[in-house]
Protein backbone atom coordinates (compact mmCIF):
# COMPACT_ATOMS: atom_id res chain seq x y z
CA UNK A 1 0.00 0.00 0.00
CA UNK A 2 1.40 3.79 -0.98
CA UNK A 3 1.85 5.96 1.75
CA UNK A 4 1.88 9.72 1.83
CA UNK A 5 1.97 12.48 4.25
CA UNK A 6 -1.27 13.98 1.95
CA UNK A 7 -4.03 12.64 -0.05
CA UNK A 8 -6.29 15.49 -1.93
CA UNK A 9 -9.56 14.22 -3.56
CA UNK A 10 -9.91 16.67 -6.00
CA UNK A 11 -8.05 18.89 -8.72
CA UNK A 12 -9.63 22.17 -8.65
CA UNK A 13 -8.64 25.57 -7.57
CA UNK A 14 -8.78 24.18 -3.70
CA UNK A 15 -7.38 21.13 -4.60
CA UNK A 16 -4.81 22.22 -6.69
CA UNK A 17 -3.68 25.06 -4.92
CA UNK A 18 -3.35 22.85 -1.92
CA UNK A 19 -1.29 20.32 -3.65
CA UNK A 20 1.14 22.93 -4.18
CA UNK A 21 1.44 24.70 -1.43
CA UNK A 22 1.43 20.86 0.28
CA UNK A 23 4.39 20.30 -1.76
CA UNK A 24 6.23 23.19 -0.87
CA UNK A 25 6.07 22.99 2.40
CA UNK A 26 7.63 19.22 2.11
CA UNK A 27 4.94 16.84 2.37
CA UNK A 28 4.54 13.83 0.21
CA UNK A 29 1.42 14.40 -1.70
CA UNK A 30 -1.13 12.74 -4.26
CA UNK A 31 -4.23 14.11 -5.75
CA UNK A 32 -6.73 11.76 -6.86
CA UNK A 33 -9.27 13.18 -9.62
CA UNK A 34 -11.92 10.97 -11.86
CA UNK A 35 -11.46 13.33 -14.72
CA UNK A 36 -8.76 12.59 -17.34
CA UNK A 37 -7.73 16.55 -17.34
CA UNK A 38 -7.02 18.38 -14.35
CA UNK A 39 -8.24 21.99 -13.00
CA UNK A 40 -11.84 20.81 -11.76
CA UNK A 41 -15.28 22.85 -12.14
CA UNK A 42 -13.40 26.40 -12.82
CA UNK A 43 -10.87 25.50 -15.23
CA UNK A 44 -12.44 23.29 -17.27
CA UNK A 45 -16.48 24.10 -17.33
CA UNK A 46 -16.80 27.33 -14.24
CA UNK A 47 -14.84 30.32 -13.84
CA UNK A 48 -12.20 30.09 -17.24
CA UNK A 49 -14.53 29.48 -19.62
CA UNK A 50 -17.37 31.90 -18.90
CA UNK A 51 -14.57 34.38 -18.64
CA UNK A 52 -13.59 33.84 -22.23
CA UNK A 53 -17.20 34.30 -23.35
CA UNK A 54 -17.08 37.42 -20.97
CA UNK A 55 -14.10 38.84 -22.66
CA UNK A 56 -15.00 38.07 -26.40
CA UNK A 57 -18.56 39.38 -25.48
CA UNK A 58 -16.81 42.80 -24.61
CA UNK A 59 -14.88 42.85 -27.90
CA UNK A 60 -17.87 42.78 -30.25
CA UNK A 61 -19.81 44.92 -28.09
CA UNK A 62 -16.21 47.68 -28.74
CA UNK A 63 -17.16 46.75 -32.24
CA UNK A 64 -20.24 47.65 -32.03
CA UNK A 65 -19.37 51.04 -30.82
CA UNK A 66 -16.56 51.03 -33.11
CA UNK A 67 -17.86 54.88 -34.85
CA UNK A 68 -18.51 56.34 -31.56
CA UNK A 69 -14.25 55.79 -30.84
CA UNK A 70 -13.30 56.39 -34.76
CA UNK A 71 -13.31 53.31 -36.49
CA UNK A 72 -15.22 52.19 -39.63
CA UNK A 73 -15.93 48.78 -38.63
CA UNK A 74 -18.89 47.41 -40.73
CA UNK A 75 -20.42 44.15 -40.97
CA UNK A 76 -18.62 42.51 -37.96
CA UNK A 77 -19.61 38.98 -38.10
CA UNK A 78 -19.14 36.90 -34.62
CA UNK A 79 -17.37 33.31 -35.55
CA UNK A 80 -18.77 31.59 -32.99
CA UNK A 81 -16.74 28.38 -33.55
CA UNK A 82 -13.66 30.05 -33.41
CA UNK A 83 -14.51 31.75 -29.62
CA UNK A 84 -15.12 27.99 -28.73
CA UNK A 85 -12.24 26.47 -30.32
CA UNK A 86 -10.05 29.81 -28.41
CA UNK A 87 -12.06 29.09 -24.95
CA UNK A 88 -10.96 25.07 -25.07
CA UNK A 89 -7.48 26.09 -26.22
CA UNK A 90 -6.98 28.41 -22.78
CA UNK A 91 -8.31 25.55 -20.69
CA UNK A 92 -6.10 22.92 -22.16
CA UNK A 93 -3.17 25.20 -21.75
CA UNK A 94 -3.93 26.06 -18.25
CA UNK A 95 -4.42 22.65 -17.36
CA UNK A 96 -1.38 21.48 -18.56
CA UNK A 97 -0.40 24.18 -16.85
CA UNK A 98 -1.34 22.53 -13.34
CA UNK A 99 0.42 19.35 -14.65
CA UNK A 100 3.68 21.33 -14.63
CA UNK A 101 3.53 22.37 -11.57
CA UNK A 102 2.42 18.94 -9.89
CA UNK A 103 5.96 18.04 -11.29
CA UNK A 104 7.53 20.70 -10.28
CA UNK A 105 6.32 20.50 -6.73
CA UNK A 106 7.04 16.26 -6.32
CA UNK A 107 3.19 16.28 -6.34
CA UNK A 108 1.87 12.60 -7.91
CA UNK A 109 -1.52 11.98 -9.53
CA UNK A 110 -3.79 9.24 -9.74
CA UNK A 111 -6.81 9.49 -11.90
CA UNK A 112 -10.24 7.58 -10.19
CA UNK A 113 -12.81 7.94 -7.85
CA UNK A 114 -11.60 8.61 -4.67
CA UNK A 115 -13.47 7.92 -1.32
CA UNK A 116 -12.72 7.56 2.43
CA UNK A 117 -11.94 4.01 3.47
CA UNK A 118 -11.50 4.25 7.29
CA UNK A 119 -8.40 6.37 8.81
CA UNK A 120 -6.06 7.56 7.15
CA UNK A 121 -6.76 5.35 4.06
CA UNK A 122 -8.38 6.05 0.14
CA UNK A 123 -9.70 3.89 -1.96
CA UNK A 124 -9.18 4.36 -6.15
CA UNK A 125 -11.43 3.22 -8.40
CA UNK A 126 -11.19 3.57 -12.00
CA UNK A 127 -12.45 1.02 -14.93
CA UNK A 128 -13.77 -1.38 -12.31
CA UNK A 129 -10.60 -1.94 -10.36
CA UNK A 130 -10.27 -0.20 -6.22
CA UNK A 131 -6.51 0.35 -4.74
CA UNK A 132 -6.23 1.67 -1.80
CA UNK A 133 -3.67 4.08 -0.50
CA UNK A 134 -2.50 5.07 3.01
CA UNK A 135 -1.89 8.84 4.31
CA UNK A 136 -1.42 11.08 7.34
CA UNK A 137 -3.98 13.02 6.32
CA UNK A 138 -6.84 13.43 4.03
CA UNK A 139 -8.19 16.82 1.95
CA UNK A 140 -11.36 16.32 0.49
CA UNK A 141 -11.93 18.86 -2.35
CA UNK A 142 -14.82 17.57 -4.42
CA UNK A 143 -16.02 20.72 -5.37
CA UNK A 144 -20.26 21.06 -6.33
CA UNK A 145 -22.63 20.65 -9.36
CA UNK A 146 -25.22 22.60 -10.59
CA UNK A 147 -28.47 22.47 -8.91
CA UNK A 148 -31.92 22.32 -10.55
CA UNK A 149 -35.20 23.20 -9.61
CA UNK A 150 -38.13 20.01 -8.16
CA UNK A 151 -39.92 20.15 -11.17
CA UNK A 152 -37.50 21.09 -13.92
CA UNK A 153 -35.21 18.08 -15.47
CA UNK A 154 -32.19 18.81 -17.32
CA UNK A 155 -31.52 17.21 -20.63
CA UNK A 156 -28.45 19.18 -21.66
CA UNK A 157 -29.85 20.16 -25.24
CA UNK A 158 -32.67 22.48 -24.21
CA UNK A 159 -32.68 22.94 -20.33
CA UNK A 160 -28.88 23.45 -19.37
CA UNK A 161 -26.56 24.08 -16.97
CA UNK A 162 -23.40 25.84 -16.73
CA UNK A 163 -21.63 22.88 -18.52
CA UNK A 164 -23.38 22.77 -21.24
CA UNK A 165 -24.25 26.35 -22.15
CA UNK A 166 -20.28 26.66 -23.08
CA UNK A 167 -20.27 24.46 -25.76
CA UNK A 168 -23.40 25.71 -27.63
CA UNK A 169 -23.27 24.52 -31.06
CA UNK A 170 -24.74 27.91 -32.28
CA UNK A 171 -26.01 30.93 -30.92
CA UNK A 172 -29.54 30.74 -29.62
CA UNK A 173 -31.92 33.50 -30.67
CA UNK A 174 -33.96 33.09 -27.22
CA UNK A 175 -32.95 32.19 -23.82
CA UNK A 176 -34.65 32.06 -20.33
CA UNK A 177 -32.12 31.84 -17.90
CA UNK A 178 -33.73 30.96 -13.98
CA UNK A 179 -31.67 32.66 -11.46
CA UNK A 180 -29.77 35.70 -10.99
CA UNK A 181 -26.78 35.18 -9.10
CA UNK A 182 -23.06 35.12 -10.49
CA UNK A 183 -23.74 32.68 -13.00
CA UNK A 184 -27.05 33.40 -14.68
CA UNK A 185 -26.26 37.40 -14.85
CA UNK A 186 -23.05 36.31 -16.19
CA UNK A 187 -24.32 34.13 -19.12
CA UNK A 188 -27.41 37.08 -19.72
CA UNK A 189 -24.74 39.27 -20.02
CA UNK A 190 -22.70 36.99 -22.72
CA UNK A 191 -25.61 35.83 -24.91
CA UNK A 192 -27.50 39.06 -24.55
CA UNK A 193 -24.11 40.93 -26.00
CA UNK A 194 -24.00 37.93 -28.94
CA UNK A 195 -27.55 38.82 -29.77
CA UNK A 196 -29.80 36.52 -27.98
CA UNK A 197 -33.10 37.80 -26.62
CA UNK A 198 -33.00 37.09 -22.98
CA UNK A 199 -35.39 37.06 -19.89
CA UNK A 200 -33.97 36.83 -16.62
CA UNK A 201 -36.43 34.91 -13.76
CA UNK A 202 -35.08 35.95 -10.36
CA UNK A 203 -37.53 34.87 -7.39
CA UNK A 204 -36.27 36.85 -5.19
CA UNK A 205 -37.11 40.86 -5.18
CA UNK A 206 -33.72 41.50 -6.78
CA UNK A 207 -31.30 40.09 -8.97
CA UNK A 208 -27.75 39.61 -7.81
CA UNK A 209 -29.69 39.44 -3.96
CA UNK A 210 -26.34 38.68 -2.19
CA UNK A 211 -25.10 42.25 -3.39
CA UNK A 212 -25.58 45.37 -1.90
CA UNK A 213 -29.13 46.97 -2.62
CA UNK A 214 -27.92 49.67 -4.73
CA UNK A 215 -26.12 47.55 -6.49
CA UNK A 216 -28.74 45.08 -7.28
CA UNK A 217 -31.10 47.97 -8.48
CA UNK A 218 -28.46 49.61 -10.94
CA UNK A 219 -27.33 46.13 -12.48
CA UNK A 220 -31.41 46.02 -13.02
CA UNK A 221 -31.53 48.87 -14.74
CA UNK A 222 -28.60 48.48 -16.52
CA UNK A 223 -29.31 45.20 -17.99
CA UNK A 224 -32.86 46.71 -18.71
CA UNK A 225 -31.40 49.13 -21.00
CA UNK A 226 -29.44 46.65 -22.77
CA UNK A 227 -33.08 44.57 -23.88
CA UNK A 228 -32.66 41.98 -20.83
CA UNK A 229 -36.03 41.59 -19.58
CA UNK A 230 -35.77 41.41 -15.94
CA UNK A 231 -38.50 39.89 -13.90
CA UNK A 232 -37.78 39.31 -10.35
CA UNK A 233 -40.49 37.83 -7.53
CA UNK A 234 -40.86 34.96 -10.37
CA UNK A 235 -41.29 31.57 -9.01
CA UNK A 236 -41.17 29.17 -11.61
CA UNK A 237 -43.34 26.18 -11.57
CA UNK A 238 -42.58 24.36 -14.97
CA UNK A 239 -40.09 24.00 -18.10
CA UNK A 240 -42.43 22.07 -20.90
CA UNK A 241 -40.04 21.22 -23.88
CA UNK A 242 -41.90 21.28 -27.45
CA UNK A 243 -40.22 21.43 -30.99
CA UNK A 244 -39.18 25.10 -31.30
CA UNK A 245 -37.34 24.63 -27.40
CA UNK A 246 -39.53 25.07 -23.99
CA UNK A 247 -41.52 27.14 -22.45
CA UNK A 248 -41.59 28.12 -18.50
CA UNK A 249 -44.58 28.91 -16.24
CA UNK A 250 -44.21 30.76 -13.68
CA UNK A 251 -45.65 32.70 -10.87
CA UNK A 252 -44.70 36.97 -11.17
CA UNK A 253 -44.22 38.99 -8.09
CA UNK A 254 -48.21 40.10 -8.25
CA UNK A 255 -49.35 36.57 -7.85
CA UNK A 256 -50.21 36.04 -11.71
CA UNK A 257 -49.23 33.06 -13.75
CA UNK A 258 -46.94 34.17 -16.59
CA UNK A 259 -45.21 32.09 -19.16
CA UNK A 260 -42.39 32.72 -21.28
CA UNK A 261 -40.89 31.16 -24.70
CA UNK A 262 -37.32 30.44 -26.35
CA UNK A 263 -35.04 28.10 -27.39
CA UNK A 264 -32.54 27.75 -24.41
CA UNK A 265 -33.56 27.55 -20.65
CA UNK A 266 -30.25 27.98 -18.42
CA UNK A 267 -30.81 26.83 -14.91
CA UNK A 268 -28.76 28.49 -12.49
CA UNK A 269 -30.39 28.27 -8.96
CA UNK A 270 -27.25 27.17 -6.95
CA UNK A 271 -25.31 24.69 -6.69
CA UNK A 272 -25.29 21.66 -4.56
CA UNK A 273 -21.75 20.14 -2.73
CA UNK A 274 -20.69 17.22 -4.25
CA UNK A 275 -20.36 14.61 -1.39
CA UNK A 276 -22.58 11.79 -2.50
CA UNK A 277 -20.89 8.21 -2.49
CA UNK A 278 -17.27 9.32 -0.53
CA UNK A 279 -18.39 7.36 2.28
CA UNK A 280 -18.97 10.40 4.49
CA UNK A 281 -21.43 8.18 6.92
CA UNK A 282 -18.45 6.02 7.68
CA UNK A 283 -16.69 9.01 9.55
CA UNK A 284 -16.98 11.34 12.53
CA UNK A 285 -17.33 14.59 10.39
CA UNK A 286 -20.52 16.87 10.91
CA UNK A 287 -22.40 16.24 7.17
CA UNK A 288 -25.66 19.01 6.84
CA UNK A 289 -27.45 18.97 3.73
CA UNK A 290 -24.16 17.13 1.99
CA UNK A 291 -22.29 20.45 3.67
CA UNK A 292 -19.27 19.73 6.22
CA UNK A 293 -18.58 21.01 9.21
CA UNK A 294 -15.35 22.51 9.77
CA UNK A 295 -12.73 24.65 12.43
CA UNK A 296 -10.52 26.99 11.93
CA UNK A 297 -8.09 24.84 9.94
CA UNK A 298 -10.74 23.02 7.61
CA UNK A 299 -10.60 20.16 9.81
CA UNK A 300 -13.67 18.02 10.23
CA UNK A 301 -14.61 16.52 13.37
CA UNK A 302 -12.81 13.03 11.95
CA UNK A 303 -9.43 13.30 12.86
CA UNK A 304 -6.92 14.33 9.99
CA UNK A 305 -9.69 14.47 8.04
CA UNK A 306 -10.15 17.95 5.95
CA UNK A 307 -12.53 19.77 4.01
CA UNK A 308 -12.54 22.60 1.23
CA UNK A 309 -14.47 24.74 -0.98
CA UNK A 310 -17.76 24.15 -1.98
CA UNK A 311 -18.41 21.38 -0.15
CA UNK A 312 -17.70 23.38 3.39
CA UNK A 313 -20.86 24.34 5.74
CA UNK A 314 -20.69 28.43 5.84
CA UNK A 315 -18.24 29.44 3.65
CA UNK A 316 -19.01 30.98 0.20
CA UNK A 317 -18.47 28.35 -3.36
CA UNK A 318 -15.98 30.49 -4.58
CA UNK A 319 -12.20 29.35 -6.26
CA UNK A 320 -10.20 32.09 -4.58
CA UNK A 321 -11.95 31.34 -1.27
CA UNK A 322 -11.53 27.39 -2.17
CA UNK A 323 -7.23 28.04 -2.44
CA UNK A 324 -7.31 30.35 0.25
CA UNK A 325 -9.08 27.70 2.39
CA UNK A 326 -6.49 24.67 1.18
CA UNK A 327 -3.34 26.62 2.11
CA UNK A 328 -4.84 26.99 5.41
CA UNK A 329 -5.25 23.16 5.90
CA UNK A 330 -1.95 22.13 4.32
CA UNK A 331 0.44 24.92 6.24
CA UNK A 332 -1.12 23.39 9.68
CA UNK A 333 -0.88 20.05 7.79
CA UNK A 334 2.87 21.26 8.09
CA UNK A 335 3.08 22.17 11.79
CA UNK A 336 3.55 25.91 10.76
CA UNK A 337 1.23 28.70 11.85
CA UNK A 338 -2.03 29.85 9.83
CA UNK A 339 -4.55 32.96 9.59
CA UNK A 340 -7.98 31.58 9.76
CA UNK A 341 -9.80 32.58 6.18
CA UNK A 342 -12.37 35.31 7.05
CA UNK A 343 -15.33 35.42 5.73
CA UNK A 344 -16.09 38.78 5.62
CA UNK A 345 -12.39 39.26 3.75
CA UNK A 346 -13.39 37.31 0.73
CA UNK A 347 -14.38 39.61 -1.97
CA UNK A 348 -17.10 38.59 -4.65
CA UNK A 349 -17.43 39.17 -8.39
CA UNK A 350 -19.65 39.03 -11.22
CA UNK A 351 -17.86 39.52 -14.60
CA UNK A 352 -21.13 40.91 -16.28
CA UNK A 353 -21.50 44.27 -17.67
CA UNK A 354 -21.54 45.98 -15.84
CA UNK A 355 -18.78 44.43 -13.52
CA UNK A 356 -19.82 44.17 -10.05
CA UNK A 357 -16.86 43.34 -7.25
CA UNK A 358 -17.55 43.77 -3.30
CA UNK A 359 -15.89 43.00 -0.25
CA UNK A 360 -17.67 43.38 3.55
CA UNK A 361 -21.00 44.30 4.53
CA UNK A 362 -23.79 45.98 2.44
CA UNK A 363 -25.27 48.30 4.16
CA UNK A 364 -28.11 46.81 5.08
CA UNK A 365 -26.03 43.96 6.86
CA UNK A 366 -23.75 46.70 8.63
CA UNK A 367 -27.25 48.72 10.11
CA UNK A 368 -28.55 45.12 11.25
CA UNK A 369 -25.29 44.16 13.00
CA UNK A 370 -25.95 47.51 15.17
CA UNK A 371 -22.93 49.87 13.17
CA UNK A 372 -23.94 53.64 13.50
CA UNK A 373 -23.22 53.54 9.41
CA UNK A 374 -21.75 56.45 7.04
CA UNK A 375 -21.96 55.58 3.66
CA UNK A 376 -20.27 57.31 0.80
CA UNK A 377 -20.88 57.24 -3.20
CA UNK A 378 -18.96 58.06 -5.80
CA UNK A 379 -20.37 57.42 -9.67
CA UNK A 380 -18.26 56.50 -12.76
CA UNK A 381 -19.67 59.48 -13.89
CA UNK A 382 -17.17 62.12 -12.44
CA UNK A 383 -14.42 59.32 -14.05
CA UNK A 384 -12.09 60.73 -16.60
CA UNK A 385 -10.99 57.16 -17.15
CA UNK A 386 -13.99 56.01 -16.78
CA UNK A 387 -14.80 58.61 -20.20
CA UNK A 388 -12.12 57.49 -22.12
CA UNK A 389 -13.36 53.62 -21.65
CA UNK A 390 -17.12 55.28 -22.66
CA UNK A 391 -18.11 53.29 -19.18
CA UNK A 392 -20.02 55.43 -17.19
CA UNK A 393 -22.61 53.58 -15.75
CA UNK A 394 -22.14 52.47 -11.59
CA UNK A 395 -20.89 53.60 -8.66
CA UNK A 396 -18.54 53.08 -5.70
CA UNK A 397 -19.93 52.62 -2.17
CA UNK A 398 -17.99 52.98 0.48
CA UNK A 399 -20.08 51.52 4.14
CA UNK A 400 -17.92 52.86 6.81
CA UNK A 401 -18.55 53.08 11.06
CA UNK A 402 -19.54 56.92 11.82
CA UNK A 403 -17.24 57.67 14.79
CA UNK A 404 -13.60 55.78 13.84
CA UNK A 405 -14.21 55.65 9.79
CA UNK A 406 -14.02 52.16 10.34
CA UNK A 407 -14.42 50.73 6.40
CA UNK A 408 -17.21 48.11 6.77
CA UNK A 409 -17.54 47.02 3.31
CA UNK A 410 -17.11 48.42 -0.40
CA UNK A 411 -19.41 47.69 -3.03
CA UNK A 412 -18.98 48.61 -6.72
CA UNK A 413 -20.52 48.34 -9.95
CA UNK A 414 -18.86 49.80 -12.88
CA UNK A 415 -15.77 49.25 -15.27
CA UNK A 416 -12.99 47.26 -13.77
CA UNK A 417 -14.71 46.86 -11.06
CA UNK A 418 -13.26 42.63 -10.56
CA UNK A 419 -9.99 44.18 -10.18
CA UNK A 420 -10.34 47.61 -8.52
CA UNK A 421 -11.85 45.91 -5.50
CA UNK A 422 -8.21 44.92 -4.92
CA UNK A 423 -7.58 47.97 -3.10
CA UNK A 424 -10.44 47.32 -0.80
CA UNK A 425 -9.77 44.20 -0.01
CA UNK A 426 -6.11 44.86 1.00
CA UNK A 427 -8.17 47.71 3.48
CA UNK A 428 -10.19 45.54 4.97
CA UNK A 429 -7.43 42.54 5.54
CA UNK A 430 -5.18 45.46 7.16
CA UNK A 431 -8.53 46.80 9.46
CA UNK A 432 -7.50 50.55 6.83
CA UNK A 433 -10.15 53.39 8.15
CA UNK A 434 -11.84 55.65 5.69
CA UNK A 435 -9.06 58.38 6.39
CA UNK A 436 -6.00 56.13 5.69
CA UNK A 437 -7.55 55.41 2.76
CA UNK A 438 -8.07 58.86 1.79
CA UNK A 439 -4.30 59.90 2.79
CA UNK A 440 -3.59 57.85 0.00
CA UNK A 441 -2.27 58.55 -3.34
CA UNK A 442 -4.43 56.89 -6.18
CA UNK A 443 -3.06 57.53 -9.85
CA UNK A 444 -4.63 59.64 -12.31
CA UNK A 445 -6.17 58.82 -14.85
CA UNK A 446 -7.54 55.63 -13.82
CA UNK A 447 -10.40 53.71 -13.03
CA UNK A 448 -9.30 53.12 -9.82
CA UNK A 449 -9.07 56.42 -8.54
CA UNK A 450 -12.83 56.34 -8.46
CA UNK A 451 -12.32 54.36 -4.65
CA UNK A 452 -10.17 57.78 -3.75
CA UNK A 453 -13.39 59.67 -4.14
CA UNK A 454 -15.98 56.77 -2.75
CA UNK A 455 -13.67 57.43 0.62
CA UNK A 456 -13.57 60.65 0.28
CA UNK A 457 -17.10 60.69 0.56
CA UNK A 458 -17.81 59.52 3.46
CA UNK A 459 -16.52 62.17 5.09
CA UNK A 460 -18.33 64.62 2.64
CA UNK A 461 -15.08 65.78 0.51
CA UNK A 462 -15.48 64.12 -2.31
CA UNK A 463 -13.47 66.10 -5.31
CA UNK A 464 -14.83 65.29 -8.73
CA UNK A 465 -18.16 64.91 -7.88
Amino acid sequence: MAKYDLVIIGSGPGGYVAAIRAGQLGLKTVVVEKDAPLGGTCLLIGCIPTKVLLHHAEIYEQFKRAEEFGFEAKDVKVNWPAILARKDKIITKHSKGIEFLFKKNKVERLQGFGRFAGPGRVSVEKDGKSAEIEAANILLATGSDARSLPSVEIDGKIVLTNREILSLPAIPKSMVVVGSGAVGSEFASIYNSFGTQITLLEMLPRIVPLEDEEVSAELAKAFKKRGIQVETGANVSAVKKDAKGATVTYTDKDGKNQSVAAEKILMAVGRRPVTEGINLEKTRARVERGFLHVNEHMETAEPHLFAIGDIVAGMPQLAHAASMEGIVAVTHMAGKPTQPVNRARIPNCTYCEPQIGSVGLTERAARDDGFKVKVGKFPFLGNSKATILGAHEGFVKVVAEEQYGEILGVHIIGPLATEIIAEAVTALQLEATVDDMMAMIHAHPTVWEALADGFNAVRGLTINA
